[in-house]
């Protein structure tokens, strides 16, 4: 059985799990991420590698980063949290850890990870929407993932849903992210914080409505409030528009969600399901996507990118 490592590098930390033919985590470590410094990012991707390979035969190695990744697997092109610019990854890497190294869009790592181990292990397509701080996706397209031309598919939350709509730090106007995501559920209830309806979210912050965070209001609506159940139903109704939209193009067998915010479950879920009904195309003389729960957490990222480094 062989053995490969996937890592997943974010801004504020960088986690590598030993992951086996199987997609089973045999060991998994976290480090700090110095993400202003290539150099040193890079380092510490490597220190992290070889701190696992010491215990393990590791015979390739997957590196899933938030960015555009070029169609080679090997140049990041741009990474809006990290300082890689044009930074061929894997060649920098292969010279650090002598072993084959894969560089992938963290999405799509996550993406291929639920569909070859997850909630899509049992169909051949896969449309992955990951609620965030943003809005990412992967695509899984008869069994396998789609890159596009030029490796910059599927990026999602930039599909336009308002015209004219919010500011995006994109730079474009009315990006599904700025409507669907964590960042977009904080900024909604923090401008309704006054109203009497959210006395109870206002308190759990403290009284201070910069202070409120999306696991507050997804606690809260757990419990039962009906100001944070009403916020969570909000960002769902828009990603089940932009699903709804994206399935018009993809039709895909099956649509996972997943990201920080998914924590919510069904309370996030039955939204989404709702409005994707309402909106997609002729539903009624087409079979209907089913839209699951994300079932990997925060490993989907380390184990996919595990597995495309073995294949």
């Amino acid at each position: 059985m062989t053995l490969t490592c996937g890592v997943d590098v974010g801004g504020t930390k960088i986690a590598g799990a030993v992951v086996d033919t199987d997609g089973n985590v045999l060991e998994e470590h976290r480090v700090e991420s110095p993400a202003t410094d290539t150099e040193a990012i890079e380092d510490a991707i490597a220190d992290l590698v070889t701190e696992l390979g010491s215990r393990h035969k590791i015979e390739a190695v997957g590196v899933g980063a938030a960015g555009y990744i070029s169609a080679s697997r090997s140049v990041v092109m741009f990474a809006p949290n990290l300082a890689w610019r044009d930074v061929d990854l894997k060649a920098e890497l292969e010279e650090r850890v002598h072993v084959p190294v894969v560089v992938e869009n963290d999405a799509n790592s996550a993406a291929w990870g639920e569909f070859r181990f997850g909630a899509a292990a049992d169909a051949d397509d896969l449309l992955l929407v990951t609620v965030g701080t943003g809005v990412g996706g992967g695509i899984v397209l008869d069994g396998e993932l789609f890159r596009g031309s030029f490796g910059a598919a599927a990026e999602i939350g930039h599909l336009r849903v308002v015209p004219g709509g919010r500011q995006c730090g994109c730079g474009r106007l009315g990006c599904l992210e700025q409507y669907g995501s964590g960042s977009a559920l904080e900024k909604s209830a923090r401008e309704a914080a006054h109203t009497p309806e959210a006395a109870p979210l206002l308190a759990a912050a403290g009284g201070d409505p910069d202070l409120i965070k999306g696991p507050m209001i997804t606690k809260l609506a757990q419990e039962g409030d009906a100001f944070a159940c009403a916020q969570l139903a909000e960002i769902g109704r828009w990603l089940g528009e932009g699903i709804a939209s994206l399935a018009a193009v993809l039709d895909p067998a099956v649509v996972v969600i997943g990201g920080g915010v998914s924590d919510a479950g069904d309370l996030l879920v039955d939204p989404i399901r709702e409005a994707f009904r309402q909106l997609l195309t002729a539903r009624e003389y087409r079979p209907e996507a089913e839209i699951r729960l994300a079932t990997l957490g925060n490993r989907a990222g380390m184990i996919g990118a595990a597995d495309l480094a073995r294949r």
